[in-house]
């Protein structure tokens, strides 16, 4: 029996199919317009939720006890910095390889040894002897964080039945500001254990794989995508999809899964250029001023309590950002949210920049707040939806890449600016004009809601 033919609609590359019963295999998105909502997404759904959780907190709770670091390792502001950025640093190479690795051996195998191996790294951190081992053993937890990171979203993505895919995985994201947090909290209430403590609190994240294998079935896209075709037809009934016994599925080119290469191929190149452009700028824009919201609040005459305070009421209206933009982009779409939400976050750092009262410092920072991450919260759902599924960890692995350069240079370079006396306008105000270049270039990227993932 010899293999078939077809056409993506997305990229225009061929398809390969294998053999089938009559009528020849059927893409595997076509199952997921019927699916329903069910137990298994909301189970698979707190899983995974859960888990990027765990990445904001792990990226975040050592900013708010740095001064403890600090003391503890008798090193300046500049080595702190490093401390601060050592995880993002790590999950740059990380996230090139557990991206292409999620295409070749699975999205939950992944996730599976990343967070276990992460468990394992951060708490070995917490007894770093001195300022070398803990800057070597926080970029290695970042190694390893990298792969669950990468692929909590294009694994969500296909898991979720097609009319509810964007509003679902926008509340994913909602998971981040619930990290912020946590953070927060477990700083003011361990904080003065010292940052050894933090730290094993952090290790212990860890545990959640358990739950991640519990509840969260492999992607049956993957599986599709590997001819594990009764593997792929196990899970959409797991999902709640009435599958035939036999069925066969569009298998999409798997000769190229995992391959970088591919990205920079045919149509997906003009899109990879695009989106790593957003990616960066617009994580600078957010990562640029939560690094140092507290320390900027403080030249404002905050205390540093009164600041953490202000960061936790920041990150409660991130809630309702996420929640407006789910209601959203169901509606109208990834672009035509996206775009004025990022529109109307920089409008809100400008005001932010020049707020002369502390009510006004306020409004603005919650407005802030409230748009740039409902943008995120679209962004992440959109990011995903680019490429196809031979190369989905992969494009999500560049992305996320971008993502993580602009987390590592903007404390350095908005620090070295606050150590030149730059000024709270000047420094706020360059850390906005990033969001109008994500902006810019985000405008010409593809609209995907209500279509099939490939």
């Amino acid at each position: 029996m010899s293999a078939t033919t077809a056409r993506s609609g997305a990229t225009g590359e061929p398809l390969e199919t294998g053999p089938g019963q009559a009528g020849g295999p059927r893409p595997i998105g076509s199952f997921f317009e019927a699916m329903p909502l069910g137990r298994a997404h909301v189970l698979a759904a707190l899983a995974l939720f859960m888990a990027f959780v765990i990445e904001s907190w792990e990226q975040l709770a050592l900013v708010y006890v740095s001064g403890d670091l600090g003391d503890a390792f008798s090193i300046d502001t500049g080595r702190i910095g490093w401390v601060l950025s050592a995880v993002a640093l790590g999950m740059i190479p990380g996230a090139l390889v557990w991206g292409p690795a999620s295409d070749r051996i699975g999205r939950r195998a992944v996730c599976l040894w990343s967070l276990s191996a992460y468990g394992v790294v951060a708490l070995a951190s917490a007894f770093s002897p001195n300022f070398t081992v803990l800057l070597a053993t926080r970029v290695l937890s970042g190694l390893a964080l990298a792969g669950i990171y990468t692929v909590t979203f294009p694994y969500f993505l296909e898991l979720l039945p097609s009319r509810t895919r964007g509003r679902a995985a926008v509340y994913l994201s909602i998971g981040w500001p619930i990290g912020v947090l946590a953070a927060v909290g477990v700083t003011q209430l361990l904080g003065d254990l010292g940052w050894h403590v933090v730290t094993i609190a952090s290790a212990l994240a860890g545990l959640w794989v358990f739950a991640i294998r519990a509840w969260v079935p492999e992607s049956p896209y993957w599986l599709a995508a590997q001819d594990r075709h009764d593997e792929a037809a196990a899970v959409l009934r797991r999902l709640g999809v009435d599958v035939p016994d036999g069925t066969r599925f569009a298998v999409v080119a798997p000769e190229r899964s995992g391959r970088p290469v591919e990205l920079l191929r045919g149509g997906l190149l003009r899109i990879t250029v695009l989106m790593l452009v957003v990616n960066f700028t617009f994580n600078w824009g957010y990562w640029g001023l939560q690094t140092w919201l507290p320390t900027l609040l403080q030249d404002k005459g905050l205390s540093m309590s009164a600041s953490l305070g202000f960061v936790a009421l920041s990150a409660l209206f991130m809630i309702p950002g996420y929640v407006s933009a789910s209601l959203l982009t169901g509606r109208f779409g990834r672009k035509k949210v996206f775009l004025p939400y990022v529109a109307l976050a920089a409008i809100s750092g400008i005001f932010f920049a020049y707020s002369t009262s502390m009510t006004e410092l306020y409004i603005a920072n919650f407005a802030l707040a409230f748009f740039s991450l409902g943008a995120w919260g679209v962004w992440n759902t959109w990011n995903g939806e680019f490429f196809p599924t031979a190369l989905r960890g992969t494009g999500y692995s560049w992305a996320t890449a971008a993502q993580l350069v602009a987390t590592s240079l903007a404390p350095s370079v908005v620090g070295f600016l606050l150590a030149q006396a730059t000024g709270f306008s000047t420094t706020i105000l360059f850390i906005t004009a990033f969001l109008v270049v994500a902006l810019v270039f985000a405008a010409p990227l593809p609209e995907t809601e209500g279509r099939d993932l490939e």
